[in-house]
């Protein structure tokens, strides 16, 4: 299956210099240069240090807007760069959705590099998220697929019907995975503060160096308040079990292992590994992805 929705709009260099020089004429010479699509925007390249994302299609204009009202107040705490708003353009007659130009930040995607390399930065990644899963506010934004409880029919139905297609084509697997979905999904539901939460964290959206550090985390337009298990499902899709270990010890900090926590964790990787390796037939690193998460995922315990 395609990954990627069908687009709204077309978007071209021209475009990106036609918005520049009449909301942001100070920017308008620099060169543009298409660095692709996502599920969600085009991308550009702006000079040596910005980039441009354009909404691709409507529902991904409201992501854009969510990222720009609330990822500086969250950056400024947060120990790693992330792709901070330089100009917010709104909706006109050229181009009728919000679109943004952010710092750029250099590197390589952490699906470009092999699993086992992704260890160094486990611990990286986990403070990362210990900073960013503080309490959040009553009127932080909700996000209805990303967050929330898992435990319902409508999620349950989807990752039967998912496991179903899996079944086709990796029967074996399939039949490992199912009662994992069945231990995992009744989890008792995250019954603490909801807490600030990426929403969209997986190989994909994690900027690396030559070091194998981690220099950013993108994409934060699935920007949310609720359970931090969805974020931490990233264990899962991103390590070996060097990494998940290493990942998990340094998240809880020396406090009382949550085992329920953990097993809601391992209920979203399924959930999204079954997305991305189910319906990323033009993505392989989508697909890679989920493959791998997936794979982990039928060598754990099922309770």
């Amino acid at each position: 299956m395609s990954a990627a929705p069908t687009a709204d709009v077309t978007t071209t260099p021209a475009l990106v210099r036609d918005l520049l020089a009449a909301q942001a004429p100070s920017l308008a010479d620099l060169p543009v240069t298409p660095l692709g699509h996502g599920w969600d925007n085009d991308l550009y390249r702006l000079g040596e240090g910005l980039l441009v994302r354009l909404p691709r299609r409507e529902q991904a204009a409201g992501l854009v807007e969510n990222e720009a009202r609330w990822l500086p107040v969250l950056g400024e705490g947060l120990p790693i760069e992330t792709p901070q708003p330089v100009v917010v353009g709104t909706p006109s007659d050229a181009f009728g959705y919000p679109w943004l130009v952010v710092a750029y930040i250099a590197g390589t995607p952490a699906s470009n590099i092999p699993v086992p390399e992704r260890t160094v930065f486990a611990e990286q990644l986990a403070d990362l998220l210990w900073a960013l899963h503080a309490p959040a506010p009553q009127h932080a934004p909700l996000n209805p697929v990303r967050g929330g409880s898992l435990a319902n029919p409508e999620s349950d139905a989807r990752v039967r019907q998912r496991l179903a297609d899996l079944a086709t084509t990796e029967p074996d697997l399939a039949a490992a995975l199912a009662p994992r979905w069945d231990a995992w999904s009744r989890t008792p539901d995250h019954d603490g503060t909801d807490v600030w939460l990426h929403g969209d964290l997986h190989p994909h959206n994690l900027v690396v160096g030559a070091d194998r550090l981690l220099s950013g985390v993108i994409d934060w337009g699935d920007l949310t308040a609720g359970d931090p298990a969805c974020d931490l499902a990233a264990a899962w899709l991103t390590f070996d079990a060097d990494g998940r270990a290493r990942f998990i010890a340094q998240y809880e900090h020396g406090l009382p292992h949550d085992a329920a926590l953990w097993a809601r964790a391992r209920a979203w990787a399924l959930h999204l590994g079954l997305i991305f390796a189910t319906q990323s037939d033009d993505e392989p690193a989508l697909a890679a992805i989920g493959r791998h998460a997936l794979e982990a995922l039928a060598a754990e315990l099922s309770a």
